[in-house]
């Protein structure tokens, strides 16, 4: 057993290197696939998000799994090895535990404390049993993963440091934003009320965006994407969603991630009227308020979406989401000017808020004038000066404790199927043995061969039962696997009994590959 992460994320590279590092997710199951075909690979995740590209591997050896791992992020992203190395982490046994159970706190998150990450995990192990690439180690530590994550929520008060990717960026392209901070307050999302808003993305972020603008109570909502079906649905849940009274970024939690990009179809468009009234500073949406839903207005429709449309669509915006899987720029800096020359007198110049990775919005539209551009690169600068929650160590405990745990179980359980093939080998010598000496002392009596048969077992037993105890306690310490590992050379165990005594995913890809 060796666990082994490799991977890249917003706190190991510049978001430049991050989006062009990005995994489509056309070639993921594909990018699986490859890996497990690689010698030293004998489980094999992937987690692609916005904020991350991480290889869960379990491995037979450490510097080729590596070697492995690093090679496949570059074939399968746009980065080369040479350019990609430096930015690479490696995290390997427990410190690998660590980091994944970290991430599923939300500790890692651009935004710390985010949910959103547990439904990215969820979709990274769904993929890999879906692929039949995940074995027993890897769903064990991905459901391990999920059940920390949701303990770190629910014990803890991370939550108030957390919120999704959507309201931490709205909040930073929030005019008045300056002025609040320095009244000591923290931006919110009543900026948006009335306002014209465009999505631009179907997928599980784009989603949670919509949603989260809907309730917000943005005047117009236009869902801008490739396919008409998926649209339409989007709209609906929309039309339907706008009845309930939950909190913007709850609607979403589970789907969307910490950040993975929308998968880029569908399009429609859904009217929401404004909510009437304001809200103080002191009660962002989504974020703890109990204001009313808006009320039910028009149907929402769905129409498909072009460049045409989207340059119409654009002329008329007050905001822009984006947040699609496509590989180059949806908006670039010459159309969004084109459409600030063809807006009204008065009008203003738009919000954008790009969440896509790579990136879906030209970084030159910064510099147009007026224009409030935030991206993955400006929100990773300000999610730096963000403050820490008190609860952030008290879910640092969390982990350590849940490390220590998983880490001893699996060892333990690792373990288990050498001492059971070894009791089982000893057992069959035993039994060997002792019809060769009937045979050769056919004048014994009953009591007798009781005598000695028990005397036999009891020599075996005692010789075995030092080694085996403590080779159990060992199992529990880091490199406890070696024990294993060693008992097994020195008693030349059969690799097939061993897997008999555990069923363990590694001997079976082992004998599937002799």
């Amino acid at each position: 057993m060796t666990l082994l992460v490799v991977g890249v994320s917003h706190r190991s590279a510049p978001v430049s290197v991050l989006e062009r590092a990005a995994i489509a997710p056309g070639v993921r199951a594909e990018l699986l696939h490859d890996l497990m075909a690689a010698e030293p690979v004998l489980e094999a995740a992937l987690l692609s998000t916005c904020n991350r590209v991480e290889l869960y591997a379990d491995v037979d050896r450490y510097h080729a799994g590596v070697a492995e791992l690093s090679g496949m992020l570059a074939r399968y992203g746009g980065v080369g090895p040479d350019e990609l190395d430096p930015y690479l982490y490696v995290r390997y046994e427990d410190e690998a535990v660590t980091h994944l159970f970290t991430v599923a706190c939300g500790l890692d998150s651009m935004v710390v404390g985010e949910g959103q990450i547990l439904g990215q995990l969820k979709e990274s192990l769904a993929l890999a049993q879906e692929e039949q690439t995940a074995g027993r180690m890897l769903n064990e530590l991905f459901q391990r993963s999920l059940r920390v994550g949701k303990r770190a929520h629910s014990e803890t008060g991370i939550d108030r440091a957390g919120q999704s990717l959507v309201t931490f960026g709205l909040g930073q392209l929030d005019p008045d934003r300056d002025r609040a901070l320095a009244d000591g307050a923290q931006p919110d999302m009543s900026w948006v009320r009335g306002l014209r808003a465009l999505v631009i993305g179907a997928g599980s972020m784009s989603s949670l965006a919509a949603t989260t603008l809907a309730r917000a109570g943005v005047a117009e909502l236009v869902i801008a994407n490739r396919t008409l079906e998926r649209a339409e649905r989007l709209a609906a849940s929309l039309d339907a969603e706008r009845g309930t009274a939950a909190g913007p970024d709850h609607a979403a939690h589970g789907t969307a991630s910490e950040g993975v990009a929308g998968d880029g179809e569908s399009a429609g468009r859904a009217t929401v009227p404004a909510q009437g009234g304001q809200h103080g500073r002191m009660c962002p949406v989504g974020d703890g308020c109990d204001h009313a839903p808006a009320a039910a207005g028009p149907r929402a429709r769905a129409v498909p979406i072009n460049a045409i449309s989207i340059a119409a669509e654009l002329k008329l915006a007050d905001l822009v989401i984006s947040c699609t899987g496509a590989t180059g720029l949806v908006l670039s800096a010459s159309a969004v000017a084109g459409a600030l020359g063809e807006r009204h007198a008065g009008q203003g110049e738009p919000a954008l808020l790009d969440l896509a990775m790579p990136r879906d919005i030209d970084a030159a539209v910064h510099r147009l004038p007026g224009v409030r551009l935030v991206d993955i690169e400006s929100l990773a600068a300000a999610s730096a000066d963000a403050p820490m929650a008190a609860d952030v160590q008290a879910v640092r405990d969390i982990v350590a404790q849940e490390v220590a745990d998983f880490g001893a179980a699996l060892r333990a359980a690792y373990i288990t199927p050498t001492v059971v093939a070894l009791r089982a080998m000893a057992a069959d010598v035993v039994s060997s043995e002792l019809a060769r000496l009937h045979g050769r002392l056919p004048g014994l009596g009953e009591k007798e061969r009781a005598e000695v048969t028990h005397a036999v077992r009891r020599v075996v037993d005692k010789l075995l039962h030092a080694p085996t105890v403590r080779v159990k306690e060992l199992a529990g310490e880091p490199g406890g696997a070696d024990y294993a590992a060693a008992l097994r050379e020195l008693f030349d165990l059969d690799p097939h009994a061993v897997a008999a005594g555990g069923g363990s995913a590694r001997s079976n890809a082992e004998q599937e590959r002799s």
